[in-house]
């Protein structure tokens, strides 16, 4: 059994995001993801493929431009209304509404300010255009079992977990 991660190996990780320009940690997960190495990667390519290899107990930095897996922001998706038109149960900064377009297609955005007059959403990925460095460590590497190779992660797994960056 191979103690390093490779295609069909169960990885448990904890990561956090950081922005380059600010440090700021922008997400911190401290409760193990685990996921089928290759299969079903919880996060982004452009990081998991820098896991290829690595032991438990390793800690990597991978620094990524979030522009290459978002695109640039776009300002139209930002939206600031009249305090008074929205509910009170959204006057949250952080809250997550989903509005439909025209055509019925689901959206989410962020409320990102309030104030007494104003509430402002937000439909970019809170990613979208920063560099980051995805700091990852590894906590367990051991061989995924058939089911959890054909669900792409564990039996048992919560799939908003899974969904964190795919926003």
């Amino acid at each position: 059994m191979s103690d390093t991660i490779e295609k069909e190996k169960f990885v448990e990780l904890n990561y956090k995001v950081i922005d380059e320009k600010s440090g700021d940690v922008l997400v911190t997960v401290n409760y193990p993801i685990g996921y089928v190495h290759g299969i079903n990667d919880v996060m982004n390519e452009e990081v998991t493929k820098h896991l290829d290899g690595k032991k438990v107990g390793d800690i990597i930095e991978v620094p990524i431009d979030m522009k290459q897996i978002y695109g640039e922001r776009d300002e139209s998706l930002v939206f600031t209304d009249r305090i008074e038109n929205v509910p009170e149960e959204y006057r949250e900064i952080g809250m997550t509404i989903t509005m439909e377009n025209s055509k019925g297609e689901p959206k989410s955005f962020i409320v990102t300010r309030f104030d007494d007059k104003t509430l402002t959403v937000d439909g970019n990925n809170p990613l979208c255009g920063r560099d980051v460095v995805f700091v990852l460590e590894v906590l367990s590497i051991r061989d995924a079992t058939d089911e959890e190779v054909d669900l792409g992660g564990a039996v048992d797994a919560n799939p908003e977990i899974n969904e964190i960056l795919k926003q």
